[in-house]
């Protein structure tokens, strides 16, 4: 069988966090892609501003870099596993992997993750245990950890004998030796180019091209980026779009694109084994496959992860509706959830009866989240409901999603933690002491247990425990509630602005969300009550004026600093009852029902109906 020995095909794959961009940022550098006058950001990839804050990956990205006589294109993939749908169509599109662990942390849920999709797809792994010089180390053990990771994920015999490589990608080392490295990465690129299979070379063949990803520039409209499968296509040439639902469409190829570097060029023609970019139809998705008109043949679908998390958006109808935002409109936002759908694989958005909610349906927090904080750089006002997990029927039984969660604390932590995530439906599976007195747990737990609890674990472990979770499977439901909040809320009564003086006298009864200040409306939620119930207050009061002089006028009055709450605090932070309310420069949390009688009245009918 003929193959292309100029080119390889590599995706990078690793756990949020374990030097997957720094790590693609070096093989750029020491390729000699930029020019000495170039100047380059570090993790040059993340061009997203959300990517860059929190230094984390969420859309796929390509580039290609060439050493010596060989081409080697690299997808940088996304390590939460709430970007799945990223990560699974990458490894269509590649011929190996190169998984990145970190040398002293080990194998972590989204390792599991990423490793699993990329066995399941037959590729060639290869392992880079990056972090090498940190002072905690372990690279022998962590070989092990992988080596017993790869059992577990059922490898097959040729993939359980993968090259390891031990790097600093921080410093641009590498070396086949744990205890001494190179000063380049050479050992890296040598072992990419003699382990990962070459693309075949079946350029003969008529052309088969399938999307994997999407792009948009508004002077050549939507792009599809994919691999070429079989044969050569050239700008200009008549082509067929064959779609998920079997129809088809004729186009003629407008533009071409390649990669190098963090650029795309226009190119003339590609070849099979070549990742590219095509411009020249309208309404392509991913997963569609281009084939020549005469010569009509589609690739087998993408199958993507279904969402197990869904919210309702709706139209934001608060009495400071429109204040901050620039689109408010039920229109406006459909559109921009619309748009939403053409490059997000595994969003879902769904109408109901009115035309201002909509049921938006993700593969978790962080997903819709990201989708939510975008929305509103970009100048949206809505608000959003508490995130539910989505609920199936298999064979006839009702199931849930079901995390597996890895918390790593000091072990004075892990008796309250065993205690918290017990009450949550948690089941520990696996406990190990790592020494200096820190514990490695993992428990398998409903999702809808987890929705909220960051906060509590952050509380509970002082801000020392880290915990990482990722989907597992669905199983049959827990019958009641599983979580939840168990504090109640302190609900403003008036309009207005809020008082150091309002504020002090509420400070006993809770924590306070807001700033002095602030401006406030009846029904809006200012803070969380120190009680299970909730308690409506005048945050708003204004102390009285005398003409007596206090003795005690000139005394220093010092408040406790309020509680800001960040988009992911409010979206877990929602009881069923509330909504949070999102613009351009507010977060808001309220409740759905603004005035107290109609909400006091509603809340005793509840009650009635649940004895009943």
């Amino acid at each position: 069988m003929k193959v292309r020995n100029d080119l390889r095909n590599i995706a990078i794959i690793a756990h949020v966090d374990h030097g997957k961009t720094t790590l693609v940022d070096e093989l750029l550098k020491q390729a000699g892609t930029f020019q000495d006058h170039e100047k380059i950001d570090e993790r040059a990839m993340d061009n997203n501003d959300i990517e860059k804050e929190r230094g984390i990956t969420i859309l796929a990205k390509n580039t290609a870099v060439n050493y010596g006589d060989t081409r080697i294109n690299i997808m940088d993939t996304p390590g939460h596993a709430d970007f799945g749908g990223e990560v699974e169509r990458i490894m269509k599109m590649v011929d190996g992997v190169l998984l990145v662990v970190d040398a002293y942390e080990g194998c972590m849920p989204q390792t599991r993750f990423v490793l699993k999709k990329a066995l399941e797809q037959k590729l060639k792994p290869l392992v880079v245990l990056n972090k090498i010089d940190r002072d905690m180390a372990r690279p022998e053990e962590v070989v092990d950890e992988v080596l017993d990771l790869f059992i577990e994920l059922g490898a097959d015999d040729e993939q359980l004998e993968f090259p390891v490589v031990y790097a600093s990608a921080i410093n641009g080392t590498a070396s086949e030796d744990p205890n001494k490295q190179d000063d380049n990465m050479e050992v890296l690129f040598n072992m990419i180019i003699d382990n990962v299979p070459a693309p075949i070379d079946n350029r003969e063949e008529p052309f088969q091209f399938q999307v994997t990803m999407l792009d948009y520039n508004e002077y050549v409209g939507r792009i599809g980026v994919g691999r070429v499968f079989r044969g050569t296509i050239k700008t200009g040439d008549q082509a067929a779009l064959i779609k998920s639902d079997g129809t088809v469409k004729n186009f003629r190829v407008t533009k071409l694109f390649g990669f190098m570097g963090l650029k795309r060029m226009e190119i003339d023609q590609a070849e099979a084994g070549d990742l590219i970019a095509i411009a020249g139809v309208e309404d392509i998705m991913v997963g569609d496959t281009i084939c020549p008109v005469e010569h009509q043949e589609s690739l087998p679908l993408l199958r993507i992860d279904e969402p197990t998390l869904q919210m309702t958006f709706l139209v934001n109808n608060s009495p400071f509706a429109g204040r901050e935002g620039k689109y408010v409109t039920s229109r406006k936002i459909e559109e921009r959830l619309l748009t939403q759908l053409e490059t997000d694989v595994s969003l879902r958005v769904d109408h109901t009866d009115s035309p201002d909610v909509w049921t938006v349906s993700g593969r978790g927090e962080l997903h819709l989240s990201i989708l939510i904080e975008n929305m509103r750089r970009e100048g949206y006002e809505l608000q959003v409901s508490k995130p539910e997990v989505i609920i199936k029927e298999i064979d006839g039984v009702k199931s849930e999603p079901v995390e597996r969660v890895q918390i790593d604390v000091p072990e004075d932590y892990t008796g309250n933690i065993m205690e918290s995530l017990g009450e949550r439906k948690g089941e520990l599976i696996d406990m190990v002491n790592k020494g200096e007195g820190q514990v490695r747990m993992e428990f398998l737990i409903p999702a809808r247990g987890l929705i909220g609890y960051s906060t509590e674990f952050m509380a509970q472990t002082k801000g020392y425990g880290i915990i990482n979770h990722s989907f597992d499977s669905y199983k049959p439901a827990h019958a009641g509630q599983v979580g939840g909040r168990r504090q109640g809320v302190l609900v403003s009564m008036e309009t207005g602005k809020t008082t150091p003086y309002g504020m002090m006298q509420l400070e006993d009864r809770g924590t306070l969300f807001v700033e002095p200040g602030t401006d406030i409306y009846a029904g809006m939620i200012v803070g969380e009550h120190n009680r299970d119930n909730d308690l409506t207050v005048n945050i708003t009061k204004a102390k009285q004026q005398t003409n007596v002089r206090s003795a005690t006028k000139d005394q220093t009055v010092t408040m406790k600093r309020p509680r800001l709450l960040t988009l992911e605090e409010a979206l877990e932070y929602l009881n069923e009852d509330e909504y949070c309310e999102i613009t351009p420069e507010s977060i808001r949390l309220r409740k759905k029902i603004l005035d107290k009688s109609t909400r006091e009245r509603e809340e005793k009918r509840k009650k009635l109906a649940k004895k009943a």
